[in-house]
């Protein structure tokens, strides 16, 4: 009998040691209104504004309005089921999505969930997708160009990592194109890329899918999706959810290239749930916070310290406007929160200068600094030579006795503008550019006829990985510009052997 009292002594001891009298105590509040992708609760006292809340059904919301009877509810997912006098929890954290390595190559939906049918992501790590951006302290200059390919940009409007280069113009004037163009020119510059689907056909993202896996830009790219079809809550936290993605790499010392295509959408869809939640509308019906929605969302991209590791996230915003009108409200926010934009003009669209990028709109608040040396030499006097050859383009119409001087510059910015032409999918590497862009400003092209000016640059590349390789690798190796005598004497070889085409 004693062995078994002191048993059961131990075994009580044992118990009072590990005795946890910690109660769970779950804030829970009952729906009182539901409908839209709105949901409105009583009880839930002491939410934060943005808490996560999970309700009966296994949906989550966001809570939005912190009123003085009820709070107001954004509701991601299904709704259908909710119904007044279901239950909703406080879950003490606010809306977080799955971050890391496991999502690259991946198409997922603004909650970091697989939708492209690749079986689930294996990540425990998560971000939450507010976050306060990185204050003056912890960023540097921006001083390392981002390449994207294409001659337009990476010689008239620059981007470097950490910039946020707006991309403005109206339907069906290529910006997506630009983008995804960008995004193939990161093979290999150990870019991660993050292209943001905001309320795009669903078609349309399959096709742009499609294309980054023809050219394997998929090995460093996530595609976050939000549908036309889906709520609107989900294209209002879209772009929040992919910039979370993005930091988790910036914050482990990567370059990161985000996509936001496009944030009108998602000023639309934030308009209408806070007009459902009954907030005060203002201009255009659109809540006074809708800077914000924007403003707290680009200031996150930066390139951050060395201190940080020297990570960077790189912002393309989309905007679309309508009849180009830029002065309207949303794009009139967006170009006081950006370093810069790249205007997209319809009528040179339409009449075959694609990219349709407007040289004397757009600008990049960066410059120089994001070019290297051998670029920005070459480009220097480009964009005057752009803006003085179309202003000279309308005067030349009305008279037909030209000075010699204006016919000379008159056929250098035809030559100019049929340069910065550019086919589909087809990235320039840089070295090239500044050859091309040195052969044009030293007058090497003059002689060429402008319908052969796409032959002669595509011949031209041709020549020079067979010939002069060694002049391309000095270019991308040092970013300066090689002896300059070596330059010309093969260009002029080039220049010489090229025949134009018959018709001419």
């Amino acid at each position: 009998m004693s062995i078994k009292a002191e048993e059961i002594s131990s075994l009580i001891k044992q118990q009072l040691e590990h005795y946890d009298d910690k109660l769970d105590i779950d804030e829970v509040g009952v729906v009182t209104y539901v409908g839209d992708g709105i949901a409105r609760a009583h009880g839930l006292n002491n939410v934060l504004s943005g808490e996560l809340l999970q309700f009966d059904n296994g949906s989550y919301g966001i809570a939005q309005n912190l009123e003085a009877n009820d709070v107001g509810i954004v509701i991601l997912g299904k709704f259908d089921d909710i119904r007044e006098g279901d239950q909703v929890k406080r879950t003490g954290r606010i809306m977080q999505v799955p971050v890391g390595d496991a999502l690259i190559g991946r198409v997922v939906n603004p909650l970091g969930q697989p939708v492209d049918g690749l079986g689930e992501i294996k990540t425990d790590k998560t971000r939450p997708i507010e976050s306060k951006a990185p204050g003056v302290m912890d960023r540097q200059s921006v001083k390392q160009p981002l390449q994207t390919g294409i001659k337009a940009i990476d010689a008239l409007v620059p981007i470097g990592r950490g910039q946020r280069e707006l991309i403005i113009g109206d339907r069906k004037t290529g910006k997506t194109s630009l983008a995804i163009d960008t995004i193939l020119n990161q093979k290999g510059q150990d870019v991660i890329c993050i292209y943001v689907s905001i309320g795009q056909k669903e078609s349309t993202v399959r096709a742009q899918v499609e294309t980054l896996k023809k050219f394997g830009a998929m090995d460093y790219t996530i595609v976050v999706e939000a549908g036309p079809s889906e709520p609107a809550p989900m294209l209002y936290i879209a772009p929040y959810s992919g910039t979370a993605m993005g930091e988790e790499f910036m914050y482990n010392g990567k370059d990161v290239l985000i996509v936001f295509d496009d944030l009108s959408k998602q000023a639309v869809a934030y308009r209408e749930l806070s007009l459902l939640l009954r907030r005060p509308p203002g201009r255009e019906a659109y809540p006074g916070d809708v800077f914000y929605l924007h403003s707290r969302l680009l200031e996150r991209s930066a390139k951050l310290s060395d201190k940080l590791g020297g990570g960077s996230l790189t912002a393309l915003p989309f905007i679309q406007t309508e009849a180009g009108d830029i002065s309207a409200y949303i794009p009139t926010n967006v170009i006081s929160i950006t370093d810069g934009q790249i205007f997209l003009q319809s009528d040179l669209f339409f009449s075959g200068t694609r990219p349709a990028i407007d040289a004397g709109a757009s600008v990049s608040r960066v410059g120089g600094s994001a070019q290297i040396p051998a670029m920005k030499k070459v480009a220097g006097t480009l964009r005057t030579d752009l803006a003085s050859y179309r202003e000279l383009e309308s005067f030349a119409q009305f008279g037909s006795d030209l000075d010699q001087a204006t016919q000379k510059r008159l056929a250098r910015g035809r030559r100019t503008v049929e340069v910065l032409k550019q086919p589909l999918h087809k990235p320039v590497p840089v070295e090239k550019q500044v050859v091309l862009l040195y052969g044009l400003t030293h007058g090497f092209l003059d002689a060429v006829p402008v319908d052969d000016i796409g032959r002669f640059e595509q011949e031209l590349y041709t020549d020079f990985d067979a010939n002069h390789a060694d002049l391309l690798d000095e270019i991308k190796s040092t970013g300066k510009l090689p002896d300059e005598k070596k330059l010309q004497d093969a260009l002029q070889q080039f220049a010489d052997s090229f025949s134009p085409s018959s018709k001419n």
